[in-house]
């Protein structure tokens, strides 16, 4: 009977806070009080059965990558399970292994799989799980499946789906923010689509104008038209484009703002009618309208207009009746200051870790403790202020190709030393593959400082830290804009990559004297680093034909070392220049180099580790770098600045390496490598061409093939083995 009364006296308490939450609520519309309500309802729901606010058990994650990492670390920390779905593509993720329990529910198209709202809420069945968090992206703005979620008994944690509905109609929210009093760019957000109406608004309003997909998000749909003589022709692009992406022509024209600012603030609201603003990020950096760094505080911001806007984004939330976390978007007219919203991100943004570094929360526990019925931990007064955040999203992309995205394996990775100042929030690791099917995002690198110099100066070397080989990064861009004059004062505004691109994006110069010594001199360790390895496989390896350095008798060694440098840039062609750097051995790990075009030797030594680290002075300059070599390419990555050299080795020409000793009757190899497989045996008779083995060389594969009409007499080396430069491969006799 006890508990009976408890249940029910927490029943009590919940409708009546529902009645004060919506006598709070006036300007919400019939559809939003009923969605509202619902999502009320299923946390009381939630709650009777404990007696009162009691935290998930388990939760499913309908997400991948490092969202759904992220969303795992806390859910751990709060001693909450956590289940897993995953593509056939991603089995063998990060986040699966990170979970507790693990379902596949498709192929790798989304479209086939983390779009199933079906299967993820029948494997939420199958594995109890109380709630689903959808992340970002996928599912996260579904307004249907947070309807389904509810219909199933399953906590959606996020906003209810009429908020989502409203907010994600940007016509429609438009209407509902002016309602609420929240300034909104001056434009026709209208039904009616015909052509000459929209054009006839466009000259009322004056141009440049904005035409927007009214269901559009990520740059999609979206046209900047700066006179009547354009409008019509960018009206049909924009609708055909929305048409693609949303199945919804529909649009909206909107003054458009020539140097805006990018500045959203962070709200959050819970079933018991409290809302508070946890402050702004500035994300005025973005290429393709898509945000590349994001930064809090945002720079110049009075605190009498952070607390305006934070006012306007609160009353937003309000009036769609929001609960969970989400992001009301503004965009400030940098000439005036004046801000107009934008649109709301009914989710937890990709950018939200600035947020935390910034108010020192945890913003994914909010998430599990508003769905769980909890009060918000914080009111708005107890929100303060601490230091300065950064965030720089890590991407596979090639930035001089117009950011084009990029896929391939993470040959080798190696980033910043994680502190409570810098956090890299990823997905994945070294071997992970970067597929065509998803964002193509590889991390979030995110710092601290105690203002904003400092902070900056912890991000530039963060970036300078960190290392990919494997796959295109945006790596070096970023180094480019966080270092760029315009930045560094603070306060860009969303043209800051179209306006300095030159600058940002320049064109690939060819590498110095200094560059090449370095590439020289990896090339050289690492060659030898293969021969001894060889050599200690060798049944022989104190023989002196076992040695890793050339000799000559009565002489010094010397060769050349051949390189191909790409040069160009997005503009035009890609081409590709041969370098020749001429070598003196003075021993195994001292050099003489000559540069192509210079007389004068450069005097050069150094040592790697099989971890490719490699130490080298250059005429008496120490330098430290990571060597990796990876499907004909060589890198060498300065440590300290994360300067890198890339070029492509040349290919190595056994069919000539071939043919020059098919005279001795021997094939012998032109350089250190190791035997994949043999594919002949003794005494087979072999016609020109005819495959005899493969060798694995500088990280690729090389089939070595029969020189002319000959049989084989002996095989020096079989699978496995390790192979030394000028060995002999395989011997031939006439056929008989």
């Amino acid at each position: 009977q006890r508990r009976d009364m408890g249940i029910a006296i927490s029943i009590i308490f919940l409708i009546m806070s529902t009645l004060l939450l919506l006598s709070r609520a006036r300007l919400w519309s019939a559809p939003s009080r009923l969605a509202a309500t619902r999502n009320h309802a299923l946390i009381v729901r939630h709650i009777s059965e404990h007696s009162k606010p009691q935290m998930f058990e388990k939760i499913l994650i309908a997400n991948r990558g490092e969202i759904a990492c992220r969303v795992m670390q806390t859910a751990k920390r709060m001693g909450v399970k956590t289940v897993a779905v995953f593509s056939d593509a991603d089995k063998n993720a990060m986040h699966v292994a990170m979970a507790d329990q693990a379902y596949n529910i498709g192929p790798a198209p989304a479209a086939e799989s983390y779009l199933r709202k079906d299967r993820i809420l029948d494997v939420a069945r199958k594995a109890n799980a109380q709630a689903i968090h959808p992340g970002y992206g996928f599912l996260s703005e579904n307004a249907e499946f947070a309807e389904l979620c509810h219909r199933q008994g399953v906590v959606f944690i996020g906003p209810p789906a009429q908020a989502i509905i409203a907010m994600g109609s940007k016509s429609e929210s438009k209407k509902i923010m002016t309602a609420a009093k929240v300034p909104v760019v001056p434009g026709y957000h209208g039904e009616n689509q015909d052509p000459q109406f929209l054009a006839e608004q466009a000259n009322r309003i004056g141009y440049p104008v904005l035409i927007k997909a009214v269901s559009g998000g990520g740059g999609k749909g979206m046209r900047i038209v700066h006179s009547a003589e354009e409008f019509q022709a960018n009206l049909e692009s924009s609708k055909r484009e929305a048409m693609k992406s949303f199945s919804d022509d529909k649009v909206l024209v909107e003054k458009y703002i020539k140097r805006p600012r990018h500045i959203e603030f962070q709200v959050f609201a819970d079933a018991l009618g409290n809302c508070v603003y946890l402050f702004e990020r500035d994300c005025s950096v973005q290429r393709r309208h898509q945000k590349v760094l994001e930064e809090a505080p945002a720079p110049g911001l009075s605190a009498e207009r952070r607390a305006e806007m934070g006012k306007s984004a609160v009353n937003a939330a309000r009036a769609v009746g929001y609960v969970g976390a989400g992001t009301v978007e503004f965009i400030m007219d940098e000439d005036d200051g004046s801000y107009y919203f934008m649109e709301m991100n009914t989710r937890l943004q990709v950018e939200h870790p600035v947020t935390e570094m910034v108010t020192g929360l945890d913003l994914v526990d909010w998430q599990l403790q508003v769905a769980s019925g909890f009060p918000l931990p914080k009111t708005q007064d107890e929100l303060v202020l601490q230091g300065h955040a950064f965030e720089a999203r890590v991407y596979s992309e090639r930035p001089e190709r117009n950011f084009l995205p990029g896929t391939g394996s993470l040959v080798h990775l190696r980033t910043p030393e994680p502190s409570a100042d810098v956090r890299i929030e990823t997905g994945v690791r070294e071997g992970d593959e970067i597929s065509i099917f998803y964002d193509p995002m590889i991390a979030k690198l995110v710092v601290r400082g105690p203002n904003r110099d400092a902070a900056l100066r912890k991000l530039k070397t963060c970036l300078d830290e960190y290392q990919i080989v494997g796959l295109p990064t945006n790596i070096e861009f970023l180094r480019r804009c966080v270092s760029h004059p315009a930045f560094l004062q603070g306060g860009v505004n969303t043209n800051f990559i179209d306006t300095h691109k030159s600058t940002l994006l320049p064109p690939r110069h060819a590498l110095d004297d200094k560059a090449w010594a370095l590439v020289s001199v990896a090339t050289l360790l690492n060659e030898m680093n293969l021969s001894q390895q060889g050599r200690m496989r060798s049944s022989e390896p104190d023989s002196p034909w076992e040695m890793s350095k050339p000799f000559r008798v009565n002489g010094t060694a010397r060769r050349e070392l051949r390189f191909k440098e790409e040069l160009g840039d997005e503009d035009t062609q890609i081409t590709e220049t041969d370098v020749v750097v001429s070598v003196r051995y003075l021993t195994a790990t001292e050099f003489e180099l000559t540069m192509p075009g210079s007389k004068q030797p450069i005097r050069a030594s150094g040592s790697l580790t099989e971890s490719g680290q490699m130490v080298a002075t250059i005429d008496e300059s120490v330098h430290k770098s990571t060597v990796v070599v990876d499907n004909g390419y060589l890198y060498v990555i300065e440590n300290h600045s994360g300067a890198t050299c890339k070029v492509k080795l040349p290919a190595v020409n056994f069919d000539s390496a071939s043919s020059k000793a098919a005279s001795g009757q021997k094939i012998v190899t032109p350089m250190p490598g190791k035997v994949v497989k043999v594919l002949v045996g003794p005494n087979a008779k072999l016609s020109k061409g005819t495959p005899i083995m493969i060798l694995e060389a500088m990280k690729m594969e090389h089939v070595i093939k029969s020189p002319g009409e000959v049989q084989v007499d002996t095989l020096f080396f079989k699978d496995g083995d390790f192979v030394e430069d000028g060995k002999t491969l395989v011997s031939f006799v006439t056929p008989k």
